[in-house]
């Protein structure tokens, strides 16, 4: 099994957090499941920002049409976030062994 659970890009029923446990190593059905709609999230959340671009520009919109822009620029916010801290829990913990510089070659070796 996965050591870390994934935090999903969607809400359980009753709008709380949901969480992916697996022992299929990110290739089973609902891993994909959940990239594919990361992907989509994020792509919407691009187009998004392109409208608000043109709104933003067009001196015709109303407050109406500007608060509507500003709710689903919040929810793409949220979906990024979301993405980018599920991503974040999945990344590897460096080996703290590991050195931080460069590895050196060699008895006395620098960089000219």
């Amino acid at each position: 099994m996965s050591a870390q659970p994934r935090l999903l890009p969607w809400p359980g029923p009753a709008g709380q957090r949901c969480y992916l446990v697996s022992d299929a190593d990110g290739e089973g059905y609902l891993s994909k499941l959940a990239d594919e709609m990361e992907a989509v999230q994020l792509q919407m959340g691009a187009e998004l920002i392109g409208h608000a671009r043109l709104m933003l520009g067009d001196r015709k919109a109303d407050a109406r049409e500007l608060r509507y822009l500003s709710n689903r620029l919040i929810e793409a916010l949220q979906d990024a976030l979301r993405i980018a801290e599920s991503r974040g829990g999945r990344l590897p913990v460096p080996d703290e062994s590991a050195s931080d510089g460069p590895a050196q070659t060699g008895e006395g070796a620098r960089n000219e």
